[in-house]
């Protein structure tokens, strides 16, 4: 068995891991990269392992830097079996085909300037309607559902409290007598956050391959971020401008609605226009309410009251290019939050065109920004930056907040690690800046005495099988699994429930008597 670490290593975006066991290849997440033009190059290239060959493809989440590039994925030979949560299909119906878009939009403007200078035109990664294409080949799973791949391999999904839908992954693979298992953080999320669960404690495993987007710090505002939003606010109303805010579409901008709505509610904010400038945050808030199952207790409580966090006065959703030109007329008292997060993309670099140079205004950043955006060159304090060809002062200010991280910082990734009633053997790092990695490195040997490793690009590492395990095993998982059918069968399951289990116990007896046979 080994793994490949084809994205997500030594940089945070582009999240790909292939596992080959026997003569089965397992794909986790097929994500995009972000950031400086060399990483963004890496989606032009071909895919280092042949689509067609990949039998299963299993994606946490569905943020573009974990599932952009599965268009083209699909658009270069994949016909096997994808499988993620049911919210993140229906984030993935609102994010992928947006992707799509933005490529065609973007490979329409290259291309005119190539056409000028005589130059070779070039073509979208995929397009639009390709994304829309393969969401409806993605199988829909549920929290905590064993499914078995084949005789050999079963897969679990556990929420990992990062976006609405995110999965911990856990992976059994049987080779022989011996079983290995292996956990995919995905991207964990913070404690207490709007909507979403904690994430999920894991009893064990052989292999940890662990996000460390925050490995090398804590986030700063978790106590007080309420009160630092409400101090923007109030005072960039009190100098008579807007602010603008790049938010990621999907959970940070409800998250921002959720205490912009507690200080309406609570009057602790003058009397602003609230802006969501973007269809995909629209769509994806619609999303949102479609899945109440999957929001915390407090955000359950909450509408049960008959209070709507993603709802309040004041509140507009603009969906059409007209409407977001509108936006801009307005000089004051306007909270705008448009995607994309890192200001690379989308309607937010209209409005940083019509607001940067404004010293009234304030632009609040709320997420990471990766190396080389325009977000992270804002945040390093330039004093201009170019915008559709156009050079921009930076007179407004520039503020971020820090605690609303949708990841776990080093202190809360090194909790859920330390959760583990059986610690892994070894942890790959990775999804992290160097720095990040080399901290979580130093510290989780340190800490736990379990060896830590960040991988290199498109790295490949032998795994060792995990424990024999004996007939005695596998009777006791055979009666435990036997013993739950009473109480499960008297619970009227859906049929596929049914078939599931009864699969279950098949796979145990074949391989119960495959062990006792020797």
């Amino acid at each position: 068995m080994q793994i490949t670490f084809y994205g997500a290593a030594q940089t945070v975006t582009g999240s790909c891991y292939l596992l080959e066991t026997g003569d089965k290849k397992i794909m986790v997440d097929c994500g995009m990269f972000q950031g400086h033009r060399l990483s963004r190059e890496r989606n032009y290239l071909p895919f280092a392992v042949i689509p067609a060959s990949v039998d299963y493809l299993l994606l946490t989440h569905a943020h573009i830097d974990h599932s952009g590039l599965v268009p083209k994925f699909y658009k270069n030979g994949f016909k096997g079996r994808a499988l993620a949560t049911d919210a993140t299909v229906d984030l993935l119906e609102v994010l992928l085909p947006d992707s799509g878009h933005i490529q065609e939009m973007e490979i329409e403007r290259l291309n005119r300037k190539a056409r000028r200078a005589g130059k070779k035109l070039l073509d979208p990664i995929y397009t639009a309607e390709d994304a829309f294409g393969c969401v409806r080949e993605i199988e829909r799973v549920k929290y905590k559902q064993v499914i078995s791949l084949d005789n050999n391999i079963s897969i679990r999904f556990n929420d990992a409290g990062h976006i609405l839908g995110s999965a911990i992954l856990e992976i059994w693979v049987r080779e022989g007598t011996k079983q290995t298992k292996l956990v995919f953080s995905g991207d964990l999320g913070a404690k207490d956050k709007p909507f979403v669960n904690d994430p999920a404690l894991i009893d064990e495993a052989d292999y940890l391959v662990m996000e460390c987007t925050y490995g090398d710090r804590l986030h700063q505002d978790k106590g007080h971020r309420l009160e630092k939003l409400r101090q923007v606010i109030k005072e960039t109303y009190d100098r008579g401008g807007n602010v603008i805010i790049p938010a990621f579409a999907v959970e940070r901008t409800q998250d921002l609605l959720y205490d912009i709505g507690q200080l309406v509610i609570k009057n602790e904010i003058p009397p602003v226009q609230v802006f969501i400038d973007s269809p995909m945050a629209v769509a994806a808030t619609e999303v949102f309410m479609k899945h109440p199952n999957y929001f915390d207790q407090d955000t359950g409580k909450l509408i049960a009251s008959g209070i709507n966090p993603l709802a309040m006065p004041n509140l507009h959703f603009s969906r059409t290019a007209d409407e977001s030109r509108q936006i801009n007329e307005i000089k004051s008292g306007a909270i705008v939050l448009s995607a994309s997060g890192m200001c690379d993309a989308g309607r937010i670099k209209h409005h940083l065109k019509h607001n940067l140079w404004r010293p009234e205004c304030t632009v609040l950043f709320v997420g990471y920004q990766a190396p080389g955006t325009k977000g992270q060159r804002l945040l390093s304090g330039v004093g201009s930056i170019r915008i559709h060809g156009e050079e921009i002062a930076v007179k407004a200010g520039i503020k971020s907040i820090d605690g609303y991280s949708s990841h776990a910082d080093q202190e809360g990734l090194l909790e859920w690690l330390g959760s583990f009633n059986k610690l892994p053997g070894r942890v790959f790092l990775v999804h992290g800046d160097p720095e990040a990695l080399a901290a979580m490195e130093k510290l989780i040997p340190e800490k736990t005495r379990v060896d830590a490793y960040a991988p290199a690009w498109q790295e490949t590492i032998q795994l060792t099988p995990g424990a024999e395990f004996s007939a005695e095993d596998l009777q006791q998982a055979y009666h435990a699994v036997a013993a739950k059918m009473d109480a499960f069968l008297k619970s009227a399951p859906e049929q596929a429930d049914f078939n599931l289990v009864m699969k279950r116990l098949k796979d145990l007896e074949i391989l119960l008597a495959e062990v006792k046979a020797g």
